[in-house]
């Protein structure tokens, strides 16, 4: 997952917050969710939901760089790779 997304900054009703400079970064398992939420617009959810969803669970209970590598079922994204440690 080298690749992130920017996270759009809201302001609060107390202003941006000082000093704080790091970016929010979007959770690793962001897209798998955005799958899931498609999945609900293309036909009969109880057939084009759990697929996706099954992907989604699988993403959250790994660990970082153990994600799911199975495509997409409806987004236009690439799936993610396995960053391979070469000794």
């Amino acid at each position: 997952m080298g690749e992130t997304r920017p996270v759009p900054r809201r302001e609060s009703p107390w202003g941006m917050p000082e000093g704080e400079h790091r970016q929010p970064k979007a959770h690793r398992c962001n897209d798998r969710a955005e799958d899931v939420i498609q999945a609900c617009f293309e036909g009969n959810p109880f057939k084009t939901v759990p697929g996706p969803f099954k992907l989604f669970w699988q993403c959250m209970r790994s660990k970082p760089g153990e994600e799911p590598t199975e495509p997409y079922t409806y987004l236009q994204l690439d799936p993610p790779k396995r960053e391979v440690e070469l000794e």
